[in-house]
């Protein structure tokens, strides 16, 4: 037994087991395709940066907060949210059609970003074969009340979940739309800039996360965005494929990558806290 923090979520949590899967970077890029299709939201990442030069740092630092959030203390996970909130207070966005200006940490905004991430998560972890019975799923997005606190939001209204789930995206569907700068997000996650040597891996490796990371998205994002997907069933067998390559790399190697959130919470809480699937459903 071990007196350490186990931060704001835990080894006993379905999130705990499911953020340590390997999909997770697939399901971060659908995340972004989904993400990309509120004008209001898109619209404050693209006015506030440069989207094509600060992409993958954008990636990179969500990929980090996630990890953070996940696998820190709470007070890392705390400090962590704190950053977040103060930037987005300091971000606005203007709409081009009424000249209205507008802050981005607007909680209809925030609200969009958070259900658009964990619903990416949550679909590509299943659909890739990670095992998790309703209940868990239910679980899981229960669970993240807490990092949609962390963002802004007031927990009680993010949905506890998959109905309310559900809900929400066809209560926000009116609202969405492909774009100029949803079509930008398209062109970069098709063909981010890439040095000349690594344009080969990028045609090999990239463009086919990239494509099953759209086609994993739901029918009404293909029609907004014009582009075909594959069959339900046949992204569900590319999905199972994936899942089931990116698991045979060693977990030990993968957890090697900086900063190494899963390592440092196991050396924190000793290694039974080692994130499993076969842990889910006990």
């Amino acid at each position: 037994m071990t007196d350490a923090d186990p931060g704001l979520f835990g080894p006993e949590t379905v999130t705990w087991q499911l953020h340590s899967d390997p999909v997770m970077w697939i399901a971060g890029v659908r995340a972004l395709y989904l993400q990309a299709l509120h004008p209001r939201a898109v619209r404050g990442v693209m006015q506030n940066s440069d989207f094509r030069r600060e992409a993958w740092g954008r990636l990179m630092r969500t990929a980090s907060f996630v990890g953070t959030t996940t696998y820190g203390t709470g007070e890392a996970a705390e400090r962590a949210g704190a950053r977040v909130r103060k930037i987005h207070r300091m971000l606005t966005a203007t709409d081009p059609d009424t000249g209205e200006r507008y802050g981005v940490d607007e909680p209809a905004l925030l609200m969009w970003v958070h259900c658009a991430e964990i619903d990416s998560y949550l679909q590509v972890a299943r659909r890739s074969g990670l095992r998790l019975t309703d209940a868990e799923a239910d679980r899981y997005v229960a669970e993240h009340r807490v990092s949609a606190r962390l963002v802004g939001l007031d927990s009680d209204a993010v949905p506890a979940n998959r109905a309310e789930m559900a809900e929400y995206f066809e209560k926000v569907r009116p609202d969405l739309a492909a774009g100029p700068e949803a079509r930008e997000v398209d062109d970069f996650l098709l063909r981010p800039p890439t040095h000349p040597l690594l344009v080969p891996a990028r045609e090999v490796l990239w463009r086919r996360v990239a494509h099953l990371a759209y086609a994993s998205l739901p029918p009404y994002a293909h029609e907004l965005y014009g582009r075909p997907a594959p069959a339900p069933a046949t992204v569900t067998r590319q999905l199972r494929l994936a899942g089931l390559l990116l698991r045979r790399i060693p977990a030990r190697v993968r957890w090697q990558l900086p900063p190494k959130h899963i390592l440092r919470a196991m050396a924190r809480l000793g290694p039974d806290a080692r994130p499993a699937p076969y842990k889910l459903g006990r």
